[in-house]
């Protein structure tokens, strides 16, 4: 088996900034807090996994005064995004992983149910899989693993649409990629998403929402 390195595709929890679909729900610095919870939380999950290196693939760079002061472990790596849509970044970041030989897992912050399970069992399925997928409901994917590159899983993707996780298997069948699919979860993007939220930081009791002003 090559040897794994996990990459988190992150933005600066900052007000204004991050998760602002959030917003009507928590207010810009609500929303901030939460991306900021749910960065700490998938950087400490992949940690704990002990597949490999974990990276913070940042926007902005890791030299903005944005990311200084969050408590993140030392003991992660750090790369910037850089520029274009974010089929281009992430582009950019599985081509140089697996061209370094390694296996690429992808993922996001925006998912706290992916759990150190969850990301062994997506490494595990690269022992017989090209790759594996976990779906969202929403028609997203929270993570892909890959031992392979090929630019067409990430070309000209109607990112944040309802398709892009059947849009990709499809892909994947047009350049011979056997795949593996994971059970899907739940993205946290939009206010009534919140109700997904682990119970114990809050959100799902309501204590720090106010949903019906999103529903008027």
């Amino acid at each position: 088996m090559m040897p794994v390195r996990i990459v988190i595709m992150a933005k600066a929890p900052v007000a204004g900034f991050a998760k602002t679909r959030l917003i009507p729900a928590l207010g810009a610095k609500g929303a901030a807090e939460l991306a900021k919870k749910m960065l700490l939380h998938t950087v400490r999950t992949a940690l704990a996994a002990q597949l490999g290196i974990v990276e913070i693939c940042a926007t902005p760079d890791p030299t903005d005064p944005a990311w200084q002061n969050l408590d993140l472990p030392i003991n992660i790596t750090w790369s910037a995004q850089g520029d274009g849509d974010l089929g281009e970044r992430m582009a950019r970041a599985a081509a140089r992983t697996t061209r370094g030989g390694e296996a690429i897992l992808l993922i996001g912050t925006d998912c706290p149910a992916i759990d150190v399970f969850t990301l062994h069992e997506a490494t595990r399925a690269l022992q017989d899989y090209d790759a594996s997928l976990l779906p969202t409901h929403d028609g997203g994917y929270a993570l892909l693993a890959l031992k392979r590159f090929d630019k067409q899983l990430f070309e000209n993707m109607p990112w944040s649409t309802r398709t892009v996780a059947l849009e990709t298997l499809h892909r994947m069948v047009q350049i011979d990629c056997d795949v593996k699919l994971l059970q899907t979860l739940h993205d946290i993007d939009e206010p009534l998403d919140l109700a997904q939220l682990p119970v114990e930081w809050g959100y799902a009791a309501g204590h720090e929402i106010n949903l019906d002003s999103t529903l008027a």
